[in-house]
């Protein structure tokens, strides 16, 4: 089956259409809560490039961190949601946001694939390139990079969460972000030998937070450097 699927993504990731147009064709399937959540530097410096950190609860625990290992390099900006790749309210909701904040991104880290279990990897993998596209579409001047999905802590019966779920979403995310010429932020392997770090099943403590900052931070400064 991954053949299929990966053509799929190719072929979508290749083809430059409204925001509209990409979004994933199934119904949403909504969550207990639902939400979305968003900061920004109360002043922020004209002089700095501006960086949007786009992705869920994980990323708003990191966020902090990364505002303060950017500090004099960076504004930083936060959208977060519980709307997961493969969901077809994201894309809207990334326009919405991009079109409101008006703030131009120098580059955008993003990532959206703890949430949405309701949807199957092929579902998941649909939705991306609309999330891409929404990024071109609002902030086409932005670089893109994009961050995997961490590991959870233990696996969830029922059809929800498993590491194998994880797995097969980052294979399939990771193939369309090398096709697109997007680079990665592999969050899931530095996570993987930080099990003992899990604040719950999915999230981590303080020390994980920052641990990932770290990396973010780095991998924003990258692409910052990149011509």
């Amino acid at each position: 089956m991954r053949i299929p699927i990966l053509a799929l993504l190719l072929a979508a990731g290749a083809v430059t259409t409204p925001v509209q147009a990409q979004l994933a064709p199934q119904k949403s399937i909504t969550e207990k809560i639902e939400w979305t959540w968003t900061d920004r530097p109360e002043t922020p410096a004209p002089a700095l490039p501006n960086v949007l950190l786009e992705g869920d609860s994980i990323t708003r625990a990191y966020y902090p961190a990364v505002q303060a290992n950017l500090k004099g390099i960076a504004n930083v900006y936060l959208f977060a949601t519980s709307a997961s790749s493969g969901d077809a309210r994201l894309p809207g909701q990334l326009h919405d946001y991009l079109a409101m904040i008006a703030v131009p991104f120098a580059v955008i880290h993003f990532n959206n694939g703890m949430h949405g279990w309701g949807y199957t990897e092929q579902q998941y993998a649909a939705g991306l390139p609309g999330v891409v596209a929404a990024f071109h579409a609002g902030q086409p001047q932005a670089r893109l990079v994009w961050a995997s999905t961490t590991p959870i802590q233990l696996d969830l019966t029922g059809g929800q969460a498993t590491n194998a779920r994880v797995d097969a979403r980052n294979q399939l995310a990771a193939a369309l972000m090398a096709a697109q010429s997007i680079p990665i932020d592999d969050q899931h392997t530095l996570m993987l030998a930080h099990q003992d770090m899990h604040a719950d099943n999915v999230h981590f403590n303080a020390d994980g937070s920052a641990l990932q900052s770290a990396q973010v931070a780095a991998t924003i400064r990258a692409a910052l450097a990149r011509p």
